[in-house]
């Protein structure tokens, strides 16, 4: 079809070229004038590459009637539809209704609900828990116009606009509406009227009304926080000055946080302004945290900084650090291209950068800093020049290290040491409570004794993990991570297992009755190698090229590359807990996968202080996630997940074929089972019997009996059968048996 393509940004842009991919004519592109120093938008640019008509219009109408000149433009393109991506200005009906197909529009929200330009902010503020969009037929409301199609997905806890857009709306709103247009295409697009039940008309989120209300549940303080984030920016009022709040968490509830007193009008008690960010409260007692904090005259710092100001004295720079100063303000000014001189005092936004911009100079630093990674919101704090080189050259000497989080552990004096456990579910790089704060008490099988109370962990949590693992491989550092960096991270990881091995070997002994000395060497030492040795791997895992007839005369080539599956699902059982999460998990994260692991409910312990030590470890947020409680119900969820891409089992026959019958229907995913056996122990008339009782009752008591590989079925020559099972039977009932259980 002959296609108008009206709108902008990179979401437009995408869209552009996947329909001229799928062989539309794209006959014209209507978008907005160049920004300031004459920077075109990306939509435009790329059309003007292709040497396709574009139309840079500041606007359509005026007082609600249309420009007859731009109206005129655009009929000349004689376009058979419009398609609107994403679109800023009012289209007048002249327009939307020219073309034989008429027009399609992206709508970032399920329609009806949350119609209007602040759809996003809307669905986060008002706490939905589903999110999506809409594409649908234009009309005169613009929004309210007959669907397509709509696509939803989940909303995670701590959800901002920027983070549900790149996770779900940019890479599925461009499928969804190139989708659309082949329906058109093809006559099959339906017209499905948009009920009014349900429909909201939200207004435009702006500065003005952007103010805090501190009268309510810390979750919704919470909600309407992050659903202003980045823009307009939810704002209070402290000490007569501005303070505008980004980067909230919902932590729900906790030990009572420690740090120094922040006095904000309005809120039901002071806040608290600690280590890992400054913590507010609701009217319910409940809390929430905010990462950073905006004063009004556009300087953002860490929230955990607010009293430390006098603290940061200027750096001065070594001869190396000064070259890498150098480097950084010829990367500015080739960003900012209408900047004549890039000054110390010089605004990476004032003086007209984006948010393309901050993600360029991003990997500009990334490739001038040997690999060093910032965040776009260290950006966002520190604007100025000579800021930004100081807020640098910090992280390249390694003093602005990121806090550890908040882990409220539950603390045993034990095997002569005091040992620290994680106790909650943890998800996307953070300990949390299960959804309604289910717990259950996780029991020491040597005195019946509860050790401490879990999370556990519901369905709405089990969908958390996976979008968080998911995020984490498609966008987050992870999936972009050079493989030798992989290994260097899963190489520290172990080392940190070495320096808690007698740690994890009494967390091991006391949730699972393993004896100590052995969780010492096989349960944790195993699993130490086992990293290792998987770390290696990360830059071995390599593709071939494959000799094929037609490589002569014209030279093709064909090769295999191996990639990362995606998100795994891992379920494992009780008897060796850490070995086994050590033996799946470090394969898959070679391997660039992430992980969604759930331990068995009686033995969650060492897995989740393995999660700590991950966060030490410094992977990204959503690498690894841990889900303790039923099997039933999240080894259940994980296996009909479409968004997991293989699981990983370690259990009974029966409960194995119920996995592969449950991936197979779901969406046909990879499954790696280890099930049941019943191992044989021959023993002959020749053997030497001393030897033979000994390996024999080694082979089946072998850590408690608990063993895989365990000779659960002995076969004795009939000739020496009686005196083997009374030698068996003396070493049971007459001997201290604790040299026998410590046979490998």
């Amino acid at each position: 079809m002959r296609i108008a393509v009206i709108g902008q940004s990179i979401f437009g842009k995408e869209v552009y070229k996947e329909l001229v991919k799928e062989g539309h004519q794209v006959v014209g592109v209507f978008t907005i004038p160049d920004k300031a120093g004459g920077k075109p938008d990306p939509l435009g640019a790329e059309a003007e590459k292709d040497g396709v008509p574009v139309f840079k219009f500041p606007r359509w109408r005026v007082k609600g009637q249309a420009l007859p000149e731009v109206v005129e433009q655009y009929k000349s393109v004689e376009a058979e539809m419009n398609v609107l991506p994403f679109c800023s200005q009012f289209i007048p009906m002249e327009v939307i209704d020219a073309p034989k197909y008429g027009s399609v529009v992206y709508h970032p929200s399920i329609l009806p609900r949350h119609r209007g330009a602040s759809a996003i902010n809307w669905t986060l503020m008002q706490g939905d828990k589903k999110g999506g969009f809409t594409i649908f037929w234009a009309d005169d409301g613009l929004d309210t116009g007959d669907i397509i199609l709509q696509k939803e997905c989940d909303v995670l806890p701590d959800d901002t606009v920027n983070s549900i857009y790149n996770r779900f709306l940019f890479p599925e709103g461009v499928k969804g509406m190139v989708e659309a247009v082949q329906l058109i295409a093809q006559g099959s697009a339906p017209r499905i009227p948009q009920p009014s039940e349900g429909a909201t008309y939200d207004p435009i989120q702006k500065k003005e009304n952007a103010k805090i209300n501190w009268d309510q549940p810390a979750e919704a303080i919470h909600n309407f926080i992050r659903g202003n984030d980045k823009v307009p920016g939810a704002w209070t009022e402290v000490n007569g000055s501005k303070f505008t709040f980004f980067g909230s968490s919902f932590t729900s509830n906790g030990p009572n946080p420690d740090g120094e007193p922040l006095e904000i009008p309005g809120a039901s008690q002071p806040a608290v302004v600690t280590k890992n960010g400054l913590v507010l409260y609701g009217n319910d007692g409940k809390t929430l945290t905010v990462k950073n904090i905006q004063f009004e005259d556009g300087k953002m710092i860490p929230a955990s900084q607010y009293f430390k100001s006098s603290d940061n004295a200027t750096l001065q720079l070594s001869p190396e650090e000064q070259a890498v100063a150098d480097e950084m303000r010829a990367a500015w000014k080739r960003i900012l291209t209408n900047v004549s001189q890039i000054e110390d005092s010089t605004d990476f936004f004032k003086a007209g950068a984006a948010s393309m911009d901050v993600v360029r100079l991003v990997e500009e630093v990334k490739l001038k800093c040997k690999g060093l990674q910032l965040q776009n919101e260290d950006v966002y704090m520190a604007t100025k020049f000579e800021e930004f080189i100081q807020l640098l050259v910090r992280r390249l000497r390694g003093d602005d290290a990121e806090e550890e989080i908040l882990i409220d552990h539950v603390e045993k004096d034990v095997n002569n040491m005091k040992i620290r456990i994680p106790h909650q579910l943890f998800i996307n790089g953070q300990f949390v409570d299960a959804e309604g704060g289910n717990t259950y008490d996780t029991i020491n099988p040597t005195d019946g004794e509860a050790i401490c109370k879990v999370s556990l962990a519901q369905v709405s949590d089990i969908n958390k993990a996976v979008a968080a693992a998911k995020d984490a491989f498609e966008n987050g550092e992870w999936g972009k991570m050079n493989a030798r960096d992989r290994g260097r991270l899963i190489y520290r990881l172990a080392d940190l297992m070495e320096e808690h091995q007698e740690e994890l070997a009494t967390i091991e002994s006391i949730d699972s009755g393993a004896v100590y000395t052995l969780a010492l060497k096989t349960h944790v030492g195993m699993s130490i190698q086992t990293f290792r040795y998987f770390a290696g791997w990360c830059d071995k895992i390599q593709g071939s090229t494959i000799p094929i007839n037609q490589a002569r005369p014209n030279r093709n080539l064909t090769f295999t590359k191996r990639e990362p599956i995606g998100v795994c699902g891992i379920v494992i059982p009780w008897n060796y807990p850490l070995m086994m999460l050590a033996w799946k998990t470090a394969a898959c994260l070679a391997a660039g996968n992430t992980v969604v692991l759930k331990p068995a409910q009686v033995t969650p312990l060492t897995a989740l202080k393995f999660a700590e030590l991950t966060v030490k470890a410094g992977f990204p947020k959503g690498v690894v996630n841990i889900l303790p409680g039923a099997g039933s119900l999240i080894g259940q969820r994980l296996s009909d997940h479409p968004d997991v891409r293989k699981i990983g089992f370690t259990g009974s026959t029966p409960t194995g074929k119920h996995i592969m019958k449950s991936c197979a229907v779901s969406n046909v995913k990879k499954v790696s089972l280890e099930l049941g056996g019943k191992s044989p122990l021959i023993i002959f008339s020749d053997s030497d019997l001393d030897k033979a009782v000994r390996m024999g009752m080694g082979a089946v008591f072998f850590n408690k009996g608990e063993n895989c590989i365990a000779a659960g079925r002995l076969f004795v020559e009939d000739s020496i059968h009686d005196e083997f099972v009374k030698r068996v039977v003396s070493k049971l009932t007459h001997e201290d048996t604790s040299s026998v259980l410590q046979q490998p």
